[in-house]
């Protein structure tokens, strides 16, 4: 036995599997062996769930055969095989079939949990155009409710208004619907997901077109997305009557929009798709979604379901791995194009709100305090694409550098060659004698000359940078661009008041320090400031972070007080975002992160850079992140200046993704950590 924390269960994940048999036209009891076969395999990799093609047990294209005795009565006998199966199968199985009732015949979907017959469910919307001519063979089950069937000796719940829900499993419900239902304006499943249904079954056939596969992927990704679940699509293939149309067996597994898993297409071989779902994600999306809630209520009525319970009773003392690719920085896309097309966009939306703050002012200059560090440089570039897209000259943007106690020459250097190759407006005032004076005023033991460097030290000095640049902006009638970005106010780290927390207008405010510097690379990386600064940014983008506030031979490391910019990020998404509780996140972090050599990374990562973090440091660091975020900071983010909203991950102002009380303690969040080993 394992301890309960490595199991993707304990955190609200469950297997599925989408399974597309190899099958033998007209064959049932070929085809339940084969079925029977590929359960077993999902059930050896840790499924609770193995979905089927439309039609599997009979076979699909065999036309009027599915009007023969012999044929139907096959295909009652494979059933009973493969619910006596299922008895030593754990996942739940969900098949399709022709079935007869009350002297009509429907395709349907059977769902078998360790021999019992859960529910029926017909098929509603039957094509009758082009290819397919199903209303020949078949009735629709549009008004089929409430009604109950005989399959392999068992009466189960028939009818389209069937959800079957797991008792030991919170948030999960399973709908199934058929093929064609999915390509109505609104599907069955739409309807069963406002009821509930968080998992969503699609057996298919549908046969393969040029062009085809790429629309049903687009087609089931977005169904997911707009209905805040999980798709599952199983299409016929390997054995099909090919007698006028051919068949690839597409096997695709979706969440929210995105694909988790999809099998090989027009292969020889049986297929299984396996992925992790996230139930826990889909349940917090809906609460959040108030407008699903409020869809939810204009529907209410228009389908009654009857909920049919079932003991899911997956293990949670066993480490049965993650089949789910868990990005280590949720940020930042690790895919070179979508995160070259993310960096557009991010760099735009940042410009495009400064432009636009600029022009309802009527203020033409813009003031900005450059360290040489990554987010003042950000900013700056942000300032500069700005003025020239106003058409107003750089060097209304104020450039200055204010050297302190411990500004180190290398990020002074950078700064003025950054400023000097922008062409904006450069200027230094070094505010270590005002420092030294307020030191004195307050009788700080620094200014005696003992090496007292606490809070009160450095804030001194952050406290002198930011009164000065907002008593430039009023000498030359300018904003004050803010620096700050979105991972130093989730941890707190910044000045409150007359500190780097304020400025009129702050264009990193929804931007993460994992972003910043990606966002520089790009800019770097096609000279889209020219040559010169390029060069500048590489440097920039090698400097150590640090807020170089304490002098000594030792350099000051941001991240050794707040702990890694890397694994703060991911704490800050998961808990802002999802709210999920730390032991998932930490769950998550942990299979992210523990292998380097692992997953993909973003471009750009140097090699060195590309480390690994066990699950002590990683519950370490969380606990500071837990501490920091729910208790002692929220004042300062209460009180944010404009900024634009840039990720999805969220941003921190009160007027928008975030808001929160200021005096709130972290004692609920800190007691989940001991759920971590």
């Amino acid at each position: 036995m394992t301890h309960p924390f490595y199991c993707l269960h304990t955190h609200g994940f469950i297997r599925v599997a989408v399974a597309t048999p190899t099958v033998r036209v007209a064959d049932p009891a070929f085809n339940v062996a084969r079925t029977i076969e590929l359960a077993r395999q999902a059930d050896q990799h840790g499924a609770s769930l193995a979905l089927f093609p439309e039609l599997g047990i009979s076979s699909y294209a065999i036309d009027d055969l599915l009007q023969q005795e012999a044929l139907l009565g096959a295909v009652d006998t494979a059933l009973v095989e493969l619910v006596e199966a299922s008895c030593g199968i754990h996942p739940l199985i969900v098949v399709g079939a022709p079935l007869r009732h009350r002297g009509r015949l429907y395709n349907c979907a059977v769902a078998i949990l360790r021999g019992r017959v859960l529910a029926v469910t017909p098929k509603v919307y039957l094509p009758n155009y082009r290819e397919f001519y199903e209303q020949r063979h078949f009735a629709s089950g549009a008004f089929v409710s409430g009604e109950d069937i005989v399959v392999a000796g068992q009466t189960a719940p028939f009818g389209s208004d069937t959800l079957i829900e797991a008792t030991d499993f919170p948030g999960l419900v399973i709908h199934t619907e058929i093929c064609e239902d999915v390509w109505v304006p609104i599907p069955p499943s739409a309807r069963a997901a406002l009821a509930g249904a968080t998992v969503l079954l699609n057996l298919s056939a549908s046969n393969a077109i040029v062009g085809k596969s790429d629309y049903r992927e687009t087609l089931c990704a977005a169904h997911s997305a707009r209905c805040l679940a999980a798709y599952l699509y199983s299409a016929a293939g390997q054995g099909e009557s090919t007698t006028d149309l051919a068949w690839d067996g597409e096997a695709l597994i979706c969440e929210k929009g995105d694909v988790l898993a999809k099998a090989p297409r027009f292969s020889d071989e049986p297929q299984l798709a396996l992925a992790d779902v996230d139930i826990g994600r889909l349940l917090a999306e809906r609460m959040r979604h108030g407008t699903f809630g409020a869809c939810a209520d204009v529907e209410q009525g228009a389908t009654h379901y009857r909920r049919i319970a079932f003991e899911l009773a997956a293990p949670c003392d066993r480490d049965l791995g993650f089949l789910r690719e868990v990005g280590r920085f949720p940020f930042v896309p690790a895919d070179e194009t979508r995160l070259a097309e993310l960096c557009f966009e991010a760099f735009n939306i940042q410009s495009h709100g400064l432009e636009q703050r600029l022009r309802a002012t009527k203020i033409k200059k813009a003031v900005i305090g450059v360290s040489g560090g990554l987010d003042s440089t950000q900013a700056l570039l942000v300032a500069v694409t700005a003025m020239d897209a106003l058409g107003l000259p750089r060097e209304n943007v104020l450039g200055f550098t204010l050297p302190a106690f411990a500004t180190s020459e290398s990020t002074k250097a950078n700064a003025w060659r950054l400023m000097r190759a922008l062409g904006v407006t450069a200027q230094e005032i070094d505010v270590t004698a005002a420092c030294k004076q307020m030191l004195v005023d307050i009788d700080h033991p620094a200014a005696r000359g003992e090496a007292v460097y606490d809070t009160t030290y450095e804030n001194v000095q952050a406290g002198a940078r930011t009164s000065l640049l907002f008593r430039l902006a009023n000498r030359h009638g300018a904003l004050v661009i803010g620096t700050g970005d979105l991972s130093e106010l989730a941890l707190g780290w910044s000045t409150y008041g007359v500190g780097d927390q304020m400025s009129h207008y702050n264009v990193n405010a929804s931007v993460p320090k994992t972003l910043i510097q990606h966002l520089i690379r790009w800019c770097a990386r096609d000279a889209r400031f020219g040559a010169e600064t390029a060069a500048v940014l590489e440097d920039v983008l090698a400097t150590e972070i640090s807020p170089e506030l304490v002098p000594g031979e030792a350099r000051q490391r941001t991240e050794d007080t707040v702990g890694p910019y890397a694994l703060q990020d991911f704490n800050l998404y998961y808990t802002t975002r999802y709210g999920f509780a730390p032991a998932k996140i930490a769950f998550l972090a942990w299979r992210a992160w523990r292998h380097a050599s692992a997953g993909s990374w973003p471009a750009g990562i140097a090699q060195e850079d590309k480390i690994a973090y066990d699950l002590s440091t990683i519950k370490h660091w969380l606990g500071v992140f837990v501490k920091r975020f729910f208790e002692g900071s929220q004042f300062k983010r209460s009180a944010l200046p404009n900024g634009p909203k840039v990720s999805s991950g969220g941003s921190l102002s009160p007027r928008g993704d975030w808001r929160a009380p200021s005096d709130s303690v972290a004692d609920a969040w800190l007691s989940s950590l001991d759920d971590i080993p």
